[in-house]
Parts: structure tokens; C-alpha cells; sequence
């Protein structure tokens, strides 16, 4: 709803949004889609302030798809799919914003990860265009 004027309590929500993303929070993991789509928002309206955050965020958004990746909770399949998606996406957008810099720093998180589906995750983002 803010628009633009997100910029203002950027260091605020940061704060927010990595606090969410670290925590599961049950089965249908409610706050962590709400959160990364609130990521996404905020990269989307914000994002000439963006590659600045980038190590911050992008440091969250794989240890949250590690995370879910390796859950042996009770979270359903469909859930641990869109959780993953939403953080794709949101290292997408970060990519888009910083002129390809993802994509160079995922280069080697890709060549030494063995779990393919961390590896998708990454793929998708280093051949997003």
C-alpha cells in the first residue's frame, strides 16, 4: 500500500522480514508466504535502494530454502512448493535490481550444492532473464 514510500522503514522491515523467515511457523507456514510476498512487494516498489541489502537478503532467502528444503515437519508438499517458489522469486527480483549480481554469486552455491532441489531453485534464477 505504500508504494515508493516503503523506503522510509526499509531498515525496520528488513529487521521484520528476516525475523519471519527464520522461524517456521506450522504446517501451513501462513506468516512465511505472507512474508516473502511482502519481500517481493517491497523489492518490486523499492528497488533502486535493493543491491545495497543484497548480502542481508540474499544470505535469508537461501538459508530459507535450505530450511525448507531439509523440514521434516509436518508442512505438505504443495506448502514447502510455494514457500520455495515465493523465495525464487524474490531472488529473481533481487537479480533484476542489481543487474545480474545473483546470478554471479549463486554460480558457486550451484557447483557445490548436491540437493537437487536447492539446485532448481537456483536454475531458475540464473536463467531468469
Amino acid at each position: 500500500r505504500l508504494g515508493i514510500l516503503i523506503v522510509r522503514h526499509l531498515k525496520r522491515l528488513e529487521r521484520v522480514i528476516l525475523g519471519y523467515l527464520e522461524v517456521c511457523d506450522g504446517p501451513e507456514e501462513e506468516a512465511r508466504l505472507g512474508i516473502l510476498e511482502t519481500l517481493q512487494c517491497t523489492i518490486e516498489h523499492a528497488w533502486p535502494r535493493m543491491p545495497c541489502r543484497l548480502p542481508v537478503l540474499l544470505k535469508a532467502l537461501l538459508k530459507t530454502i535450505w530450511d525448507v528444503h531439509t523440514d521434516q515437519g509436518s508442512t505438505p508438499e504443495p506448502v514447502k512448493a510455494a514457500l520455495l517458489q515465493g523465495a525464487t522469486e524474490c531472488l529473481i527480483l533481487l537479480d533484476r535490481c542489481s543487474e545480474g549480481q545473483v546470478k554471479v554469486l549463486l554460480e558457486g552455491v550451484y557447483s557445490s550444492c548436491e540437493e537437487n532441489r536447492v539446485r532448481e531453485c537456483i536454475r531458475k534464477v540464473q536463467e531468469n532473464t
